[in-house]
């Protein structure tokens, strides 16, 4: 766990791929709880202590998330995500190059719960839900390509249906069309800068996440954000 930015009402981590943000079936620690021990030893506090979970990412892909310190936060960064207020920036790696450099991609989105896996049309379908997003293309490497995402709806593996939709899947990920999963289970997509005005303070928030380690992330290093 890597803190990025902490005041006394939002605390933002970069999230390692394989970490869950809450707890699930698997009863592996979530990592609201390991920030509130963490909270709880950086400042010697007694008792229980608030850590408010905003929004989640996928088990399998790292970058950026912000936790609420405060109930005061957490309602209001609640109600600025869900009215689309916060600026998120994802990049994923594929094989693929899209057929357009850049474009927004409007899909609906159904999900079966049995597979936990998420379906994309042109039409609309029972059950289903808009998603929006718009892409560019930042880069190539030998062997990769580097996309930028930037998400007007969240809906359950958004980024990863819908770039596998245009022939894009993200490197690792087998569930959407990829041809190899990466050794450590991740899939290639990262949560890399996001952009709000705080919702105590009024100043605006702006984080990028670093680039992993990975010598296929280090490739674009170069590349601002």
């Amino acid at each position: 766990m890597q803190v990025v930015y902490e005041d006394n009402h939002i605390i933002i981590v970069n999230k390692a791929p394989g970490e869950i943000v809450q707890g699930d079936k698997t009863g592996d620690e979530p990592l609201v709880e390991t920030l509130k021990i963490w909270l709880k030893e950086k400042y010697d506090k007694p008792g229980n202590v608030f850590c408010g979970v905003v929004h989640r990412l996928d088990r399998p892909v790292g970058g950026l998330v912000v936790f609420a310190k405060t109930s005061k936060a957490l309602t209001r960064l609640n109600e600025m995500f869900r009215n689309g207020d916060v600026e998120k920036t994802y990049w994923a790696l594929s094989r693929n190059i899209p057929a357009s450099p850049e474009g927004r991609l409007e899909h609906y989105i159904t999900t079966t719960e049995r597979n936990n896996k998420s379906y994309a049309s042109l039409t609309e379908k029972k059950n289903s839900k808009k998603a929006i997003l718009s892409y560019r293309l930042l880069g190539s490497s030998d062997r990769y390509n580097l996309i930028e995402v930037k998400l007007e709806t969240g809906r359950k593996h958004q980024i990863r249906v819908q770039l596998s939709a245009i022939g894009c899947p993200i490197k690792g990920d087998l569930k959407y069309g990829d041809k190899r999963s990466n050794p450590d289970g991740s899939i290639s997509l990262m949560a890399r800068r996001i952009r709000f005005v705080h919702p105590v303070s009024g100043e605006v928030i702006d984080v990028t996440a670093p680039l992993p380690a990975d010598p296929l992330w280090q490739a674009f290093s170069n590349i601002e954000s």
